[in-house]
């Protein structure tokens, strides 16, 4: 039960600073922290979190992480169905509390887009279906290998937190742009769960090509790096 608590607050920090800068800071009103600021608050949630109970679950807060781990031999199959629902119910209750900071504005109207992902006309930029599959499939498959990396035995000690914070931050640098950047499921259901029909349409995708990219992550991994 405390991994599964672990897994719930570290999952619901992620996207309570990540989309909340999103949502609330990255273009207020003229001057805001931009695409930048927002990369940098995603980063420094899983960096922040993966110190603060790392130790206790691994600090997975992602079920495509939970899956590659397990595909790269590094997770227990048992437990990868209770990191994924404590990491789903940690990202719906910090969507539920963006929703009710957001909605208590004076001139609130709707939430928008309320950060969540997608492609085509949700796209920030308009990107395809094809671009944000790739997109995503990529981004994912080279985080789990960082983060499969830095957490290898033979790694230098203490230091994998920050590679991989620094490395979710260049995700979302690289991403913003192309699909408001998921590499995640829960953080994408969260928010599309708030954002409606037209996002939770699009969700397939934010779920399809993380797993893909992190379950060809895992095995790249064991074929490649692991030493039996």
């Amino acid at each position: 039960m405390k991994k599964l608590f672990a897994e719930f607050f570290g999952t619901f920090w992620l996207v309570f600073g990540g989309c909340g800068s999103a949502i609330f800071a990255a273009g207020f009103p003229d001057l805001g922290i931009g695409f930048v600021g927002v990369a940098l608050a995603f980063g420094l949630t899983v960096l922040t979190m993966a110190y603060a109970v790392g130790h206790i679950s691994g600090a997975h807060f992602n079920p495509a992480v939970t899956i590659g781990l397990w595909i790269g031999g590094k997770f227990d199959a048992k437990n990868v169905l209770g990191y994924i629902i404590a990491q789903l119910v940690g990202a719906i209750a910090a969507a539920g509390v963006l929703y009710l900071i957001v909605s208590g504005k004076s001139d609130f109207v709707d939430i928008g887009g309320f950060a969540a992902n997608g492609y085509d006309q949700l796209s920030p930029g308009g990107y395809s279906m094809v671009s944000v599959l790739i997109t995503e499939f990529t981004l994912t498959m080279f985080f789990l290998l960082i983060i499969l990396g830095s957490t290898y035995p033979k790694a230098p000690a203490g230091f994998a937190g920050i590679a991989i914070g620094l490395a979710l931050t260049l995700i979302h640098l690289i991403s913003i742009p192309i699909s408001n950047t998921s590499v995640n499921p829960a953080r994408s259901t969260s928010q599309a769960l708030f954002a409606g029909a037209d996002y939770t349409n699009q969700l397939w995708l934010f779920w399809l090509a993380p797993i893909a990219g992190a379950i060809v992550a895992g095995l790249i991994h064991k074929a490649l790096f692991v030493k039996e």
